[in-house]
């Protein structure tokens, strides 16, 4: 079982994927999408993404890192691709997969499962331009408004040779809403020679079971699950290989959240700590109840200094283990 951390824009950049695979569990992350319209991109802009290009591509705990590509032309991404690995991405992933409007009205993410022969030629570039030892991936949903071309995404993905695909088990129209309908993956991938990883509504322990039974994939990918469950990746994989794992405790993630290099940005200006602690309590609610009642205590704050005051009032070290040492 593998279990990758899902790219987020502007959620899971640098420091959220350092914490989340320094609390373990995590195989694989993806990059948020560097964004590709004509031109090869110069050697800081990856960075800028990927900081871990620094660390050969490996977060402080050891994950690799795979930066996700996303743009319509299909050369330009080839370039990129080949620059992304050259630079020690390991492997590449093409986002065929985002909502967004401002994306899509410019003809990049979900808007190409509209195009399957278009999507073809993407991933047919990318893969004739990168060293098969090297892997490409994709990124996709099951269809734009409907899933009823879905069988033609996956034939086009397979056909034009990646070597494995993330499947959201939802359409755009059906954005972030539940429920993902993991049941529809089996029929389309069936006697597909191409390595599947699940996405859509893991939330918690039970869902990545309940996922893999229903979709017939051993690989996960968790997105809004594991940042609403800082130890998730940690806790399922405990629970396949029989291991005991406590979980961590409200005042343990109050702990990392203070302690975590996420929050510290000395080129952002002095609203950034709180902004994004904020940001974060906003997901945590689902799983602590408690980010509810420490959100409406920072709510009116601005300053690091009066968010970390409150936050220390809550927080405890936990256990931890030596790559909170560095």
């Amino acid at each position: 079982m593998k279990l990758v951390l899902a790219p987020m824009e502007g959620v899971v950049d640098f420091k959220m994927r350092q914490l989340l695979t320094d609390l373990g569990g995590f195989d694989l992350c993806v990059t948020e999408f560097v964004r590709v319209v004509q031109a090869r991109l110069p050697e800081k802009v990856f960075y800028r993404y990927c900081p871990e290009l620094n660390n050969n591509g490996y977060t402080r705990a050891g994950t690799p890192v795979r930066i996700q590509l996303l743009g319509q032309e299909a050369n330009p991404l080839a370039e990129n691709a080949v620059r992304a690995i050259d630079l020690g991405s390991h492997g590449v992933d093409l986002n065929f997969g985002c909502p967004a409007k401002t994306v899509n009205r410019s003809r990049g993410g979900a808007v190409l499962l509209k195009d399957p022969e278009h999507m073809y030629t993407i991933i047919k570039a990318v893969r004739d331009a990168v060293d098969s030892k090297h892997e490409v991936s994709a990124k996709i949903r099951l269809g734009f408004d409907d899933d009823s071309n879905s069988q033609e995404i996956i034939d086009a993905v397979v056909s034009a040779g990646a070597n494995s695909v993330a499947i959201h088990a939802r359409t755009k129209r059906d954005g972030y809403n539940p429920p993902a309908y993991w049941e529809k993956i089996p029929p389309i991938i069936k006697g597909k020679n191409i390595a599947v990883v699940a996405n859509g509504e893991i939330w918690q322990v039970e869902d990545a079971m309940l996922c893999q039974k229903r979709s017939g994939c051993s690989d996960l990918m968790l997105g809004r699950g594991a940042l609403s469950h800082p130890d998730l990746a940690k806790k399922i994989k405990a629970h396949i290989n029989n291991e005991h794992y406590e979980g961590l405790e409200w005042e343990h993630v109050l702990y990392h959240l203070i302690h975590s290099a996420i929050h510290h940005d000395p080129a952002k200006d002095e609203k950034y700590f709180a902004s994004r602690t904020k940001q974060w309590l906003g997901y945590l609610k689902r799983q602590y109840p408690q980010a509810i009642t420490l959100f409406d205590e920072i709510r009116r704050l601005k300053t690091k200094e009066d968010v970390s005051a409150v936050l220390k009032k809550y927080a405890k070290a936990p256990q931890l283990d030596s790559n909170h040492d560095r």
